[in-house]
């Protein structure tokens, strides 16, 4: 049985291992996908991954008194499709004029870019989410144990 977290430190190690994993894949993706240098891609990544984190604690945060409102408890494939396409639609309108910005582009252009590398990030934070449920458990916000 996992052990209990407070709800702050729980968002914190969220955050911070779905940053982490995501930069592992991601920075070596963006090099290939967009054709720029791999320090280039990296910082871009380490870029994306801070805007991307503090995004994921205010959603997290969000969520989870969201979540703590609702009559039925747990965590539903369609309660983790919301929360995915919710966490994913705030990067959209927060990382797009980024890499327009980086990558010396139009909006337009970076959006289009952006579809794939969106589309790998809906369903990494969908699954990522899963998988932390699964080895440190619910929140109490979703019907999980009693925070200390």
């Amino acid at each position: 049985m996992p052990l209990p977290m407070q709800p702050v430190t729980r968002r914190l190690l969220q955050a911070v291992l779905y940053e982490v994993f995501a930069v592992a894949a991601v920075g070596p993706a963006l090099g290939w996908i967009f054709d720029t240098p791999m320090a280039s891609s990296l910082l871009l990544a380490v870029l994306m991954s801070a805007v991307a984190l503090v995004w994921n604690y205010l959603f997290n945060g969000w969520f989870e008194r969201w979540e703590a409102r609702q009559a039925t408890r747990g965590r539903s494939w369609r309660r983790r499709l919301l929360h995915g396409l919710g966490f994913e639609g705030g990067l959209v309108v927060l990382l797009v004029p980024v890499m327009a910005w980086w990558l010396d582009t139009s909006l337009l252009q970076a959006f289009v870019a952006d579809l794939g590398v969106l589309m790998f990030f809906f369903v990494y934070a969908v699954v990522f989410t899963w998988a932390f449920d699964r080895v440190f458990g619910l929140p109490a916000s979703a019907g999980g144990p009693a925070e200390p």
